[in-house]
Protein backbone atom coordinates (compact mmCIF):
# COMPACT_ATOMS: atom_id res chain seq x y z
CA UNK A 1 0.00 0.00 0.00
CA UNK A 2 1.13 3.52 -0.80
CA UNK A 3 1.30 5.86 2.17
CA UNK A 4 0.29 9.47 1.49
CA UNK A 5 1.13 12.33 3.85
CA UNK A 6 -0.34 15.79 3.30
CA UNK A 7 1.09 19.02 4.66
CA UNK A 8 0.80 22.76 4.19
CA UNK A 9 -2.68 23.44 5.47
CA UNK A 10 -3.49 26.19 7.90
CA UNK A 11 -5.38 29.41 8.51
CA UNK A 12 -5.27 32.13 5.88
CA UNK A 13 -7.24 35.30 5.20
CA UNK A 14 -9.46 35.65 2.13
CA UNK A 15 -7.36 36.48 -0.91
CA UNK A 16 -4.33 34.74 0.52
CA UNK A 17 -2.40 31.73 -0.71
CA UNK A 18 -1.35 28.32 0.51
CA UNK A 19 0.56 25.45 -1.03
CA UNK A 20 -0.33 21.90 -0.09
CA UNK A 21 2.10 19.03 -0.51
CA UNK A 22 1.51 15.30 -0.65
CA UNK A 23 4.43 12.91 -0.37
CA UNK A 24 3.99 9.28 -1.38
CA UNK A 25 6.04 6.44 0.06
CA UNK A 26 6.01 2.67 -0.12
CA UNK A 27 5.32 2.71 -3.85
CA UNK A 28 5.42 -0.77 -5.38
CA UNK A 29 3.77 -0.02 -8.71
CA UNK A 30 3.33 2.95 -11.00
CA UNK A 31 0.93 5.65 -9.85
CA UNK A 32 -1.29 6.53 -12.79
CA UNK A 33 -2.71 9.74 -11.33
CA UNK A 34 -2.76 11.86 -8.20
CA UNK A 35 -5.46 14.23 -7.08
CA UNK A 36 -6.70 16.55 -4.39
CA UNK A 37 -10.17 16.21 -2.92
CA UNK A 38 -11.87 18.24 -0.23
CA UNK A 39 -14.72 17.69 2.18
CA UNK A 40 -16.73 19.85 4.57
CA UNK A 41 -19.10 18.69 7.31
CA UNK A 42 -22.38 17.47 5.87
CA UNK A 43 -21.12 17.38 2.30
CA UNK A 44 -19.73 14.76 -0.03
CA UNK A 45 -16.05 14.58 -0.79
CA UNK A 46 -15.43 16.40 -4.06
CA UNK A 47 -12.64 16.39 -6.60
CA UNK A 48 -10.60 19.60 -6.66
CA UNK A 49 -7.84 18.79 -9.13
CA UNK A 50 -6.22 15.77 -10.74
CA UNK A 51 -2.97 15.23 -12.61
CA UNK A 52 -1.97 12.13 -14.55
CA UNK A 53 1.45 10.57 -14.88
CA UNK A 54 1.66 12.12 -18.33
CA UNK A 55 0.89 15.57 -16.93
CA UNK A 56 -2.66 16.23 -18.06
CA UNK A 57 -4.76 18.11 -15.51
CA UNK A 58 -8.40 18.49 -14.54
CA UNK A 59 -9.89 21.13 -12.24
CA UNK A 60 -13.22 21.65 -10.60
CA UNK A 61 -15.01 24.69 -12.01
CA UNK A 62 -15.04 26.29 -8.58
CA UNK A 63 -11.23 26.46 -8.42
CA UNK A 64 -10.30 26.86 -12.07
CA UNK A 65 -7.99 29.81 -12.57
CA UNK A 66 -7.12 30.01 -8.87
CA UNK A 67 -5.60 26.61 -8.05
CA UNK A 68 -2.74 24.83 -9.79
CA UNK A 69 -1.84 21.17 -9.38
CA UNK A 70 1.67 20.00 -10.15
CA UNK A 71 3.85 17.00 -9.47
CA UNK A 72 7.43 15.90 -9.18
CA UNK A 73 7.49 12.27 -10.27
CA UNK A 74 11.10 11.83 -9.19
CA UNK A 75 10.19 12.87 -5.65
CA UNK A 76 6.79 11.15 -5.72
CA UNK A 77 5.20 14.39 -4.55
CA UNK A 78 2.15 16.31 -5.73
CA UNK A 79 1.40 19.94 -4.91
CA UNK A 80 -1.66 22.15 -4.89
CA UNK A 81 -0.96 25.87 -5.16
CA UNK A 82 -4.03 27.74 -3.94
CA UNK A 83 -4.29 31.44 -4.73
CA UNK A 84 -7.07 33.99 -4.23
CA UNK A 85 -8.54 31.82 -1.51
CA UNK A 86 -12.18 32.27 -0.56
CA UNK A 87 -14.04 31.32 2.62
CA UNK A 88 -15.87 28.63 0.64
CA UNK A 89 -12.51 26.93 0.05
CA UNK A 90 -12.45 26.03 3.74
CA UNK A 91 -12.37 22.24 3.96
CA UNK A 92 -10.36 19.18 4.87
CA UNK A 93 -8.16 18.48 1.87
CA UNK A 94 -7.21 14.91 1.00
CA UNK A 95 -4.51 13.61 -1.27
CA UNK A 96 -5.48 10.71 -3.53
CA UNK A 97 -3.38 8.35 -5.60
CA UNK A 98 -4.41 5.76 -8.16
CA UNK A 99 -2.01 2.87 -8.46
CA UNK A 100 -1.63 0.36 -11.24
CA UNK A 101 -2.40 -2.30 -12.26
CA UNK A 102 -6.05 -1.72 -11.34
CA UNK A 103 -6.09 2.02 -10.57
CA UNK A 104 -6.86 1.38 -6.92
CA UNK A 105 -7.30 4.46 -4.74
CA UNK A 106 -5.21 5.32 -1.71
CA UNK A 107 -5.91 8.28 0.57
CA UNK A 108 -3.97 10.53 2.87
CA UNK A 109 -5.15 11.55 6.32
CA UNK A 110 -6.17 15.05 5.27
CA UNK A 111 -4.94 18.54 6.02
CA UNK A 112 -7.22 21.36 7.17
CA UNK A 113 -7.48 24.58 5.19
CA UNK A 114 -9.39 27.42 6.82
CA UNK A 115 -10.00 30.70 5.00
CA UNK A 116 -11.33 33.32 7.37
CA UNK A 117 -10.81 36.92 8.37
Amino acid sequence: QVQLVESGGGLVQPGGSLRLSCAASGIKFTISAMAWYRQTPGNERELVARITRAGSTLYADSVKGRFTISRDNAKSTVYLQMDSLKPEDTALYYCNARQLPFNQDQWGQGTQVTVSS
